[in-house]
């Protein structure tokens, strides 16, 4: 008698944790699996702002927010020197900055390999919160500057 009862609490315990916490699916970069991806992914916070860390399934990635409002992505192509797009240089790490599907915007790491990508809603936080949020600068850090921005722009307020 009593095993039937457990069963059930066991159960219910078990749909109440997964129903708590949904994993963000994502697509890896095509370099997620460098070392260093690695050591960006187990050091970034577990919030930005107050948008806070979720889980994702997929190597060398950072999903905040429910819903989803920021993404990170280690590993994808390193970027080349381009005049497309804006280069700005925010708390000693250079990003190129891709507003074109507004008010989403993508920011790539430059002069770093691997490089990272950001995606942020702006509607839900500010892209300057993100990109100056100390956990994630640290965890950007650990892969070394190799080139800069020449004539770095401040990033506009979004």
């Amino acid at each position: 008698m009593l095993r039937r009862p457990a069963l059930l609490a066991g159960a219910l315990a078990l749909l109440v944790l997964t129903g708590c916490s949904s994993t963000v699916a994502l697509r890896p970069a095509p370099h997620a699996n460098d070392p260093a991806c690695a050591d960006v992914t187990v050091r970034l916070p577990d919030a930005i702002g107050d948008q806070d860390r979720r889980w994702t399934d997929t190597q060398a990635t950072g999903a905040y927010g429910d819903p989803t409002s920021v993404i990170i992505g280690c590993g994808v192509e390193v970027p080349g020197p381009t005049s497309e797009l804006q280069c700005a240089s925010l708390e000693g790490i250079d990003w190129l900055v891709d507003e074109s599907e507004a008010p989403n915007m993508r920011m790539t790491t430059y002069g770093r390999d691997p490089a990272v990508q950001v995606f942020v809603d702006t509607t839900v936080i500010g892209s300057n919160e993100v990109l100056a949020d100390s956990g994630l600068v640290s965890a950007l850090r650990t892969i070394p500057a190799e080139r800069a921005c020449i004539a770095p722009d401040e990033l506009p307020e979004q």
